[in-house]
């Protein structure tokens, strides 16, 4: 299992929180997940999942990912 945490940009509210929670939790490998404004902290299987995956994810629900 991996552990990161991921900056994002642009997520402004719950709604925010809920769309990026929802982009993430569809891809496999997802073992746990925490999002709130400005940051997502995610354990996942890299055996099943990537970094560059859960961040194309988040890009494709419309925010930035921060390096």
């Amino acid at each position: 299992m991996t552990e990161i945490t991921i900056k994002v940009e642009g997520m402004t509210c719950q709604h925010c929180v809920l769309r990026v929670k929802k982009a993430i939790q569809e891809l496999s490998g997802i073992q746990n997940l925490d999002v709130q404004i400005g940051n997502v902290w995610i354990k996942f299987d890299e055996k099943a999942v990537g970094k560059v995956d859960i961040e194309k994810a988040i890009v494709d629900a419309g925010y930035k990912v921060v390096a």
